[in-house]
Order: C-alpha cells, then structure tokens, then sequence
C-alpha cells in the first residue's frame, strides 16, 4: 500500500482489517488498495451511508473485475479512480448498494463452455470421499462464500431438513412411537392434526388418541373424573382394545360432550342454579346437626340429640342410628373401616363403619371434644380445655397418645394438619402452627379481631373463619394474611375451599361461594370475590362439604341440603327425584 493511501486511510478512521459477525475479514494487500483508493475519491456522503466499512469491503471482495496487481496499483494515476467507478457501473452487471442497510454484491457468472465438464469433474471427485471429507470440503467451500450466497443456500436447505415423522415412523414399523407423540397434544392440537393429512388421521384414529385423551383427564382432574362415574361413561375407559370398546369416532364425539358438561356445571356455580334436595333430621329432644360427612353412598352426620345417623346418599332414607355418646357429637371424621366422633361428653369413640360397633373409646380431655382430623396413622384432637391431643393410631383398637400441644389461651375450636405442619384454632383470635414431627411451636398466625370458629389447611394456604363475620386467607410459611373477605353478617361457623372455590356457612343462615383464584390476586376487586349467596337455612349453618357438583349442609334447623349443581332441569327440579323444595338463590 503506498504511504499516500495509507495516509488517507488513517485519516478517513479505516481500520487495516474489519470485524464482521464475530470473524475479522483480512483483505490481500491488492484488493485493501483498491478498495481504499475508491473510497476516498468517491464522495464521503455515498460511502458513509454504509453500516459499516466492513459491509463494503465484503461487497468488493466478491467483485471479479477489479485488477489485482500492485504494480498496478503503484502506476495509477487521477483518472484511475474513476475507471474503478466505472468498474461498478451496470454496464458490467454489478450492483453495489451503499446503504444504511446490509451491502448486496453479486455478479452474473460469465458463460463458460468448460464450467460443466469442470462441474461434473468435481462432483465424480466428491462422490469418492467419505462423508467426513465431503462435510469439511463443503465447509470450506461455505467459508469461502458470501452473505447473501449463505442465504440462498440457507433457503435451499430448509426444507430439506424438514420431517414428517408423523408419517415416516409407521412405514418404519414404529407406530407406536408416532401414538405416543401424538398422544401428548390437546384437544385443539389434536384437532389440528387430524387434518394434516390422511396418514396423521389414520395413526390417531388406530392409536384410540381421543380415548388416550379422555382418560388422562379423568386421571388428573376430579371434575372429569366424576363426570366419568355419574355418566357412566368411565366402563369405555382404561380398558385394552378389545370388540367392547367403541371406536376412536366414539370418544372424538364424547370429548366435546364432556366439555359442554363441564361448562354447564361452571354456569350453574356462577349463576346459582341448582336443585335443592332436604333430609329432615327429626331429632327427639334438642334440634341440630352439628357435623357430616358425605360420600357417594352415604351421608354420616353427628346430632345434638347425642346420636350419630347414617342416610342413604339415593333415597335419603335413615340407614342406622349409633348411640353411645352421653353429649352432643360436635366433630366426626370416617374413611373405609371407622367412623371416629368427638362430644361434648369429652371423649372420643371409635366405630366400626358397617356395624356401628364401638372399637374404642379415648378419655383424655376434661371438656367438649370440640374438633378432630386423623389420616395415615396419625390422629389429632382439639377441645375446650385449650389443648391439642396427637395421637398415634395403630389400629383402631390399638390408639396411644403421644403429645399434648398446650399454648392457646381459650377453648380450640379446629385443627388440620398435613405431613409438615399441625394447625390450630383458637377462641384467642389465633391461629397456631406446629410441626408435625416434633409437635414443637413454629408460629401464630394473627389477624383476627375474634374468636375463631373454623378452618381449612391444604399446601400453603389457610382458609379460616371468625366471630368478626370474616374470612381470612393466609400463608402459612410466612405468616401473611393475603386476603380478607367479608359479607357475612354474624359469626363464620364453616368454612371449606379447593382449587376453584371458597364455601362459607355462618350463623346468619347463608352459605357463600367465593372465587378462590381471584381472592389470591391482589389486583380483583372485593366486590367481585363472592359469587353467589345461598338460603335455605332457617338457622345457623353449622357444617357444611362440597365437591365439584354439589355442597351438603347442615344446620341449626335440624335438616341437611343437598344443593345438586349437575342434575338441575330447565325448570329447576333435578332429573328422575322430586324434592321436597324447588331451588332458591339469592344474589350478593
């Protein structure tokens, strides 16, 4: 490079290499001096238009026509710049764009008569490689190109690398492995799918991808899981394929069926249609059911009367009466084998489930048993002498105390409890926490500005209910109240909440329904948390359970509800029953 164009090119800021894409491009000495030498006696206001130099230089390296000697380049003169400019022209098929975008430079190959012997030359030569010398010779071959010439091959290679698996595994024998990817989609996915071609319908339709479908969701979701059962419609499913089961068209058609369903379902809880079925309890002395427990079959509840009834779920017809308490039974709790209460007598009784004999009977609290939880060999109870009782339950025979929890200042009125924590419940406004494995205090949850009646634990969240007519949601890692909810008028006797809903019974006689979700967020306006009010109750709600289809109750009034969000006919009666009253809602 001669010192004058090195001077310029000082002068004008142009780096001897540029950097482009994380690469340095470093120009042979001929073509730095003829590309220097056209910047400076083009004007500054085309070549500054440019990104960057470097874009330039690319755009010049791929031009053919420029001469490449520096003995040339040592004999120029003025006027060679311009022949450079000409060089450019059109006149010799070349287009350079000087741009505040990328820089294009392309020039038609000349025809030449010995490029296609030259062409199959190296191609026969290619062929002979192994892959590993054909991958580095393309490589190379790729390095040594353009941009633009990486795009064009980019663009040719896209679809090449394209797949349809969907397609190619069965020819293969795979058809498995085809189901099985298929198997993971949606019910709009897969909808999709089925309309890409003959063969993709064809693999989810022997596949039985809808059937597949259906029953991954009865699997995960209690809704659809009780839908299965109540429809009837769960004898399709999580079978072999056998001539019994219907074909994949059946379940295709079903999936939508089930989501009209559920959405129906969804409705009725939002608008408060439902069908309303009574048992009247029919005490002999004192009048109230003070606590239930429902199941498919059955409805176990626990009377003032001291007696504990057991109603057919159908016919709502009394099945049995167990007596033997000498109090009210304020608190029960049965799985499969027993049926386990709690008095105002202060013990705690152990019934054998089918007939109703007493297995055990625990005397350890001086007062009302006034709550109680057990699972998985564990059992907690709660009274009005301001203890908490855990017990190791064995067997129900075999039942051995094995800590005292002492630290509430008033009578505990509920506990819960999981694997991490016990909590509790007090008449003292708090709410205490405990570990379950060392029964040892962690922390007390305090908010409240009265005594508090009830409670629910489940993973981090802690749903409780206050004589100061409000309902608190805390965390309980940290203590923090997230939420409070108000609208009932007097005392939240019972409270109960799963993934979607909070259910509410206080002693004004109405049952609230509140959207759990919203009340988590922050953001949702209180008047938009409580969905719907029921009455029906001519008492205090004492008790109350749900599911996804339906709340039981019971009262003050002697009766348990059963509020039906599924059955519910256009006119409001249930299908195929005659109860006692037809639906009544009110709005909040």
């Amino acid at each position: 490079m001669t010192s004058e164009f090195a001077g310029r090119r000082r002068r004008a800021g142009f780096p001897f290499s540029q950097r482009v894409s994380g690469g340095i491009i470093n120009m042979e000495p001929e073509m730095e001096d003829k590309t220097v030498e056209l910047m400076c006696s083009v004007p500054r206001s085309l070549w500054l238009g440019c990104s960057s130099v470097a874009e330039s230089l690319c755009a010049l390296r791929c031009l053919q026509s420029i001469p490449s000697t520096r003995a040339h380049n040592q004999n120029t003169s003025g006027m060679e710049s311009q022949n450079l400019v000409d060089d450019l022209s059109p006149k010799k098929n070349t287009v350079l764009k000087l741009s505040n975008g990328p820089v294009v430079g392309s020039r038609k190959r000349p025809s030449e008569g010995n490029y296609e012997k030259e062409k199959e030359h190296c191609i026969a030569l290619f062929d002979q490689w192994s892959e590993a010398d054909q991958v580095e010779f393309v490589e190379r071959l790729i390095s040594r190109m353009c941009h633009y010439q990486h795009g064009h091959i980019n663009s040719y290679l896209k679809p090449m690398l394209q797949r349809d698996f969907i397609t190619a595994l069965p020819a293969q024998g795979l058809d498995h492995i085809a189901e099985n990817i298929l198997s993971f989609l949606d019910a709009r996915s897969l909808c999709a799918a089925e309309l890409v071609c003959k063969e993709w319908q064809r693999v989810i339709s022997e596949g039985m991808l809808w059937k597949k479908l259906i029953e991954r969701m009865v699997r995960t979701d209690p809704l659809w899981k009780g839908l299965s059962e109540r429809h009837q419609w769960e004898k399709y499913l999580f079978k072999n394929r056998t001539s019994e089961i219907p074909p994949n068209s059946y379940y295709h058609s079903l999936y939508p069926k089930i989501i009209q369903d559920i959405e129906t379902i969804e409705a009725n809880w939002r608008c408060g249609r439902h069908n309303l079925q009574r048992i009247q309890c029919r005490s002999e002395n004192s009048k109230g059911v003070y606590c239930l427990q429902y199941d498919d079959d059955k409805i176990i509840s626990g009377l003032r009367d001291n007696s504990i009834k057991i109603w057919d779920k159908q016919t709502l017809e009394c099945l049995k009466v167990l007596t033997g308490h000498t109090g009210s039974v304020l608190c029960l709790q049965y799985d499969e084998r027993v049926i386990v209460t709690g008095s105002s007598d202060s013990t705690v009784r152990v019934w054998e489930v089918t007939t109703g004999e007493v297995l055990n009977t625990l005397i350890h609290h001086n007062e009302a048993v006034l709550h109680l939880r057990f699972a998985n060999g564990l059992m907690v109870t709660c009274s009005k002498d301001r203890s908490i009782a855990v017990w190791d339950m064995a067997s129900p025979t075999d039942i051995s105390l094995r800590r005292v929890l002492v630290g509430h200042r008033a009578a505990v009125n509920v506990v819960d409890f999981d694997d991490k924590y016990i909590v509790s419940a007090s008449g003292d406004r708090t709410i205490k926490v405990w570990s379950t494995s060392t029964c040892e205090f962690v922390r007390t949850l305090n908010g409240h500005k009265r005594g508090i009646a009830c409670l629910q634990y489940r993973d981090r969240l802690v749903v409780s209910g206050s004589s100061d007519n409000t309902i608190r949601l805390w965390d309980i890692e940290c203590g923090a109240c997230l939420r409070v909810l108000e609208g009932h008028e007097e005392l939240v006797r019972c409270i109960r909440f799963d993934n979607k809903r909070i259910v509410s019974g206080a002693y004004d006689g109405k049952i609230k329904v509140w959207d759990l979700q919203a009340a988590l967020d922050p953001r949702a306006p209180a008047s938009t948390l409580c969905l719907r009010t029921l009455v029906e109750h001519s008492g205090r709600v004492f008790r109350l359970q749900f599911d996804e289809f339906q709340i039981i109750s019971s009262s003050h009034d002697d009766t348990i509800l059963i509020w039906d969000f599924l059955n519910v006919s256009p006119n409001g009666q249930s299908e195929g029953r005659s109860p006692s009253r037809t639906y009544t809602y009110i709005s909040r």
